[in-house]
């Protein structure tokens, strides 16, 4: 029925045989029994959910098991549909139709991320000297994040937000991003603007909602002498708090065209007397630098 329906279908005969061929074939609607030899149909569908590869692929659980406890197994093990057998083809059709086109629209999403994402590299690769800034900043503030006990969620966007956090430094001017000493005030100016103009850029991704307050606040500080909005305390993003300490420390840590890198200890105590000062949270950065000896990573 799907074939004549110009779907390419792909039958296997057990749970091992359709994780492999997962993993091969990449489809867009994984149609799974519940029942099936070597491994049921709800352990597939787990491994499939767990894993950030395949978890954004639509999975439908065929059963004769009409049950609720059933189902919400099949709900827990993260299916994100259920066929009762036996199957109407016209509801079989339909849903198959419905999960590829969903699955189309998430492929292109991911795609536009991945360009941003791959726009922030090209960016960071403009400046020799900032070379794995973007890649370091992930970790240190997921490593931060971690140890604040935030959420999946708000690790995922404190990764993404330290690839972009930069990214709005596509529309400054090589002359003043690469001026190899101190900005005057009227390029200070402008580089003030990356935040507003990154932000401007990843507003039509709804995957990037998370993500836009640190791209937009991560030069926020919190007693309110920060770009671009000059916010004051708990107005300032916690996700945007977090990767502004990491953004400050790889910056001191890392060599500048007009000043050397400073050691480990003395960007420390830079951020800790900012910090005393009132513009980082002192608990927070007390906490990264018990972790930094693990957060921070070499440059590659």
């Amino acid at each position: 029925m799907l074939t004549a329906d110009g779907h390419e279908v792909l039958a296997v005969e057990d749970g091992v045989a359709a994780l492999a061929a997962v993993y091969e074939f990449h489809p867009d609607v994984i149609l799974l029994d519940v029942t099936m030899p070597k491994l049921d149909g709800l352990e597939v569908c787990r491994r499939l959910k767990s894993d950030p590869a395949t978890r954004l692929t639509p999975v439908v659980l065929v059963t004769g098991l009409s049950d609720l406890e059933d189902r919400i197994k099949g709900i827990e093990a993260g299916a994100d549909e259920f066929l009762s057998k036996p199957v109407h083809p016209m509801e079989l059709r339909a849903r198959v139709g419905s999960l590829t086109r969903m699955k189309q629209l998430l492929d292109v999403l991911d795609s536009a991320e991945a360009a941003f994402m791959t726009l922030a590299l090209t960016i960071e690769a403009r400046d020799p000297t900032t070379n794995g800034h973007c890649e370091r900043l992930a970790q240190q503030a997921v490593a931060l994040g971690k140890a604040l006990g935030l959420g999946d969620k708000d690790l995922q966007a404190l990764r993404r937000g330290g690839y972009l956090h930069d990214v709005g430094k596509v529309g400054i001017p090589d002359a003043v991003l690469l001026k190899p000493g101190p900005l005057t005030k009227a390029e200070f100016d402008l580089m003030k603007k990356h935040p507003d103009i990154g932000d401007s850029l990843c507003a039509p991704l709804q995957s990037l909602r998370t993500v836009r307050p640190i791209i937009r606040c991560h030069h926020e500080r919190l007693d309110g002498s920060g770009y671009p909005q000059g916010l004051k305390g708990d107005d300032v993003p916690l996700l945007a708090q977090i990767v502004g300490i990491a953004d400050v420390y790889d910056a001191l840590t890392s060599h500048r065209p007009y000043r050397p890198a400073l050691s480990p200890d003395q960007a420390a105590r830079h951020v800790l007397q900012e910090a005393a000062q009132g513009k980082f949270a002192r608990d927070h950065v007390e906490t990264f630098l018990n972790i930094a000896e693990v957060a921070v990573l070499p440059t590659v």
